[in-house]
Order: C-alpha cells, then structure tokens, then sequence
C-alpha cells in the first residue's frame, strides 16, 4: 500500500514539474517572440502574415506561437500558413493539411515539384541546399503575391542567424549575417523572422511538448557534411563549454562599432584625422582583450536570475 502511495505521490510532483517548466518555457517564448516584433516592428496592424510551413519543429513553432499570440494582440492581424510540396519520395502530403484544419487556420498547399529539379541539376553527393532554397523563395514570394499578403515569416530563430555570420566570414569573407526584417530580393515583399531571439534548444522542447507532426526533409535532412551542421555542431560544442557563447554572439550582431572593424564604406577612414577632443568610444587598441570565464567545474551549481520562475 505504502509503495503504491508513495509512486502516486512521485508521478504527482513529476508531473507538476513538468507543468511548471512547460509553462515557464511558454512565457519564454512568447515574451522572446513579442520582444523581436515589436523591436522590428515585424507586425502592424491589418497585416496578413503568410507563414512558411517546412513541417519542422521551427515553423511548427513559428505558426503556434503567432496563433496564439493574434488572440491577445493590441493590433489585428490575419495568419495564412503555406506549404511547398516538394513532391519528395515519400513525403506524407496528408499531414501537414490535416495539422492545419485542425488548429483552424486558413491554409494553402502549393505544389511543385522542385525535387526532380533538384536532383536533376545537382550532381550526386554536392550540397543542394542553395539550389533547392532560391527554386523555393521563389515559388513562396509567388504564392505570396497571390494570396495578397503582407509580410511572409520564416521559422529562422537564434542559431540560425549565428550560424550564418559564421558561415559567411568562414567561406564568404565577409561580415553578412541573417536579420530579422528585410526586403525580399525581388524588393516586392518584407520577409520576417519572428523567432530571432529564439534559442534553437527551446524550439526543441517546445515542439516535444506540443507534439508537433514532424516532417523531416528527406531532400538535405541527411547531408551530415553540410558546413551549415558541421558549423551549428561547433557552436552547440562552444556553448556547452562556455555557456552564454551563443548569446553574445548573437548580441554582438547588434552592436557594431564601425569606426573599429574596417570596412571604408561605412567609415571614413581615408579622412580620419586627430582633433585634439577626448573621446570617451575612441580607440581602445592597447587596452586588456576581455577574457572569457572559465569553464564551469562539473558539479558546481550555477545561479542565474530568470524571472520566469513563477508560474
């Protein structure tokens, strides 16, 4: 009797556990979602959002969190999820639709099959990445156009957008990152990326909680040398020594200090000369580099506010 009373009383407090973090992580996330739109101003009033459904965890959550989000918002705004049929092998086209009615949001299925157009174009064992996502905007700026909307959201979050700084300085030379608002390259549409300030590892446990249908790309999903997961494989390393890693690369991404990096068309360097007036943000070159903490010994505790702490 006591045994049996006693694995009650266990699952109870488990489940309240869990209960409390779900519910912390979902003030998370919908606090990190509203903080990215409204520092971009993302979302105005009588905006029609069209958001771009992969059947990843990502746009999953993207499309979830801006549902609810529309119940309680200041501003009206309508939400149309898209999804491109690829026409990949085995790509199970019922459920994305069946997802979709169920959650009662207007929807549309386009399909065209890039795949073939893939895999025709791009010798076997190369990355089809680039190819496959340029045949993709394109169809997605299309069908935007069609439905009338206004902005057209993307599931990129957090990681995401450290991934490709690097990425570009390593293979591209040059400073150019992922931002959360532009303009799309045909200058027609404003595309965004609510999820900005979104850590990948809370999309993960947020699409686990939900239990989202996950459709994985059999397209890319299983190109393991990619540089994009061998890159976003470095920085998950990188943050498990040094927590925090991630976030300060993500916030240096918005603190640019141009007259100290060295691009002329930014700075006018050519022209620069001594004024004779202290600058409290003038030059620092000979100060001490700030050093990274270091790493945390196992079994030390780490204490770190959150103010998510209460249910």
């Amino acid at each position: 009797m006591n045994t049996t009373m006693d694995t009650i009383t266990t699952d109870a407090a488990a489940a309240k556990k869990a209960a409390f973090e779900a519910n912390k992580l979902s003030k998370r996330l919908h606090r990190q979602v509203g903080q990215a739109i409204g520092d971009f101003n993302m979302i105005e009033a009588g905006d029609r959002v069209m958001v771009c459904m992969s059947g990843g965890k990502d746009s999953h959550a993207l499309l979830d969190i801006l549902l609810s989000m529309r119940q309680r918002a200041p501003i009206d705004f309508s939400i149309v999820a898209v999804n491109l049929d690829q026409k990949q092998p085995g790509f199970p086209a019922e459920v994305l639709p069946a997802y979709l009615k169920s959650r009662g949001v207007e929807f549309r299925i386009e399909e065209q099959d890039t795949y073939s157009i893939v895999k025709r174009l791009v010798p076997e064992g190369q990355t089809m990445c680039s190819l496959c996502s340029r045949l993709r905007r394109g169809v997605l700026y299309r069908v935007a156009s069609e439905i009338g909307a206004t902005k057209i959201a993307l599931g990129h979050h957090r990681d995401d957008m450290v991934v490709t700084l690097l990425m570009n300085m390593f293979f591209g030379s040059r400073m150019k990152g992922m931002p959360p608002k532009l303009v799309s390259d045909d200058g027609r549409h404003v595309v965004i990326r609510p999820l900005a300030y979104v850590a990948e590892t809370d999309l993960e446990r947020w699409a686990e909680h939900r239990a989202f249908p996950i459709i994985p790309c059999s397209l890319c999903g299983n190109q393991e040398n990619l540089q994009r997961v061998q890159t976003k494989k470095m920085i998950r390393e990188w943050e498990r020594q040094y927590p925090g890693r991630i976030d300060n690369m993500f916030t240096a991404m918005g603190n640019i200090v141009p007259s100290h990096m060295m691009d002329r068309k930014l700075y006018p360097f050519e022209t620069l000369r001594a004024t004779g007036v202290a600058d409290a943000d003038g030059d620092k070159a000979f100060d001490e580099e700030p050093c990274a903490p270091p790493p945390p010994t196992p079994g030390a505790l780490r204490i770190a506010p959150d103010s998510e702490d209460t249910p």
